[in-house]
């Protein structure tokens, strides 16, 4: 038998010489506790070392994926080629499969073969002849950082923090922004408190706020450009008879400074919506067209990752954000919540509040196929996605028009007529076999 040993360093292959001793699994490392012993059981027969560190990882990586690498297939038409008849022992079953599928080679993996392997491992420094201590322990130090840096690249789990990051900041930044328009407002409402019931829109307050200045400079100002014509007019009539305070110019300069803040804030924010509707529609395609970007990502960040949130039951989907209502529930006994952040979905909002429940119940069940379907799936089109929701839309329009049919009436008054309209049959058909009878 053959052994397939890799290290750091290199492809190791093994002779072993006493096959008997492998079938004493518990009691085999008892003959490798010294190197005179374990040279006993197995004899390097072929050593191919790594010519660098990027050769190193291209083979461990393949050696996790079960892959079969193209040095680790030159090492085997090499040496193990020449000795077909001999059972190749490996410590990866996938592996086996492979070599014996690509090269016709017999591999055997077993507890015996897992244990030899560990047992080897702790002699391999006197079994691999060739090789200084220190060199070893270098390259394998190497190896793990190598190996480290390309799982965290390339890791499943790793690609949608980019997602979690965006909406976290998104958060943040509607929050930072309330905070900074209710500051303008009522910090410039001592000096023109009228333009705050004219102009309701944030953006386009802040905007003429910083064009105008001084409330006597609005008679000169052009608001075209941020306002229509109707609410220009309103605002140049407001200013005439505006009962506000005189301020400063310092003051206004600091006003201004804040509305330029609110507005580089705001413009961030469109591109920041953007970037995270592109990465949402490119992760998760199905999930976004069942519940929207925004939804989807906070699913996604309150779970971890997608398919930490793929793990979870459509139960959890639909309530998880409400956790504390949950347990709280629970303590107190009584109902538990329908939703959570789904509540935010487009599809429960449109609906009555009657129906919220059983749309969201239905919507976080299709919204559990979507996201498992986007974690696990090999294809990134969105069409599960719109055929459910689809489906999803069908279904509302149904609750609601049942829910018509019920208010109207006319359902239950049919029910009734065919109700009593039977009853009435029946005394007739009672009616006539009396007669019948009385004939007779």
């Amino acid at each position: 038998m053959l052994v397939l040993f890799e290290t750091a360093a290199g492809y190791a292959i093994f002779k072993v010489l006493n096959e008997s001793k492998l079938q004493q699994v518990d009691c085999l490392y008892k003959e490798f506790e010294t190197p005179e012993k374990a040279n006993k059981i197995v004899k390097l027969k072929h050593f191919e070392k790594f010519q660098d560190t990027t050769e190193a990882l291209a083979a461990a990586t393949a050696l996790v994926e079960g892959k079969l690498g193209k040095s680790l297939k030159k090492v085997l038409k090499k040496v193990v080629a020449k000795e077909a008849h001999e059972q190749l022992a490996i410590s990866d079953a996938k592996l086996g499969g492979v070599i014996k599928e690509k090269l016709d080679l017999s591999c055997v993996h077993s507890p015996a073969v897992a244990e030899l392997m560990r047992c080897i491992r702790g002699q391999m420094e006197s079994l691999i002849t060739g090789l200084p201590p220190r060199e070893m322990s270098a390259m394998s130090l190497g190896l793990a950082h190598s190996l480290s840096r390309y799982k965290l690249k390339f890791s499943p789990d790793k690609v949608d923090t980019m997602i979690v990051q965006a909406i976290s900041l998104l958060d943040d930044l509607d929050k930072e922004l309330n905070n900074y328009i209710m500051r303008c407002r009522e910090w410039y409402g001592w000096h023109f408190p009228e333009l705050g019931k004219v102009i309701t829109d944030n953006l386009a307050y802040c905007k003429s706020v910083r064009k105008i200045g001084d409330r006597t400079n609005v008679a000169g100002s052009d608001l075209s450009d941020i306002l229509p014509e109707e609410i220009e007019v309103e605002v140049k009539l407001a200013a005439e008879i505006s009962m506000g305070t005189e301020v400063s110019e310092e003051d206004i300069g600091n006003i201004r400074h804040l509305c330029d803040q609110v507005v580089e804030i705001s413009e961030y924010r469109a591109q920041l919506y953007d970037y995270l509707k592109n990465r949402m529609m490119a992760i998760a395609p199905n999930l976004t067209v069942m519940v929207g970007e925004l939804v989807g990502a906070r699913l996604i960040s309150h779970a971890g990752s997608l398919l930490n949130l793929a793990k979870h039951p459509a139960s959890t989907v639909q309530i998880l954000g409400a956790e504390k209502a949950l347990f709280r529930a629970l303590k107190t006994r009584k109902d538990t919540p329908k939703y959570g952040l789904i509540y935010h979905a487009s599809l429960v909002g449109q609906t009555t509040a009657k129906n919220k429940g059983k749309i969201s119940r239905m919507l976080a069940a299709k919204a559990a196929l979507a996201i498992r379907y986007d974690a696990l799936g090999e294809d990134t089109n969105a069409e599960m996605g719109a055929e459910n929701r689809a489906k999803l839309e069908a279904r509302l329009r149904q609750l609601e028009d049942k829910g018509i049919r019920r208010i109207s009436g006319t359902g239950k008054a049919m029910a009734k007529a065919d109700k009593y309209q039977h009853k009435r049959q029946q005394r007739r058909r009672k009616k006539r076999k009396r007669r019948r009878g009385e004939c007779k």
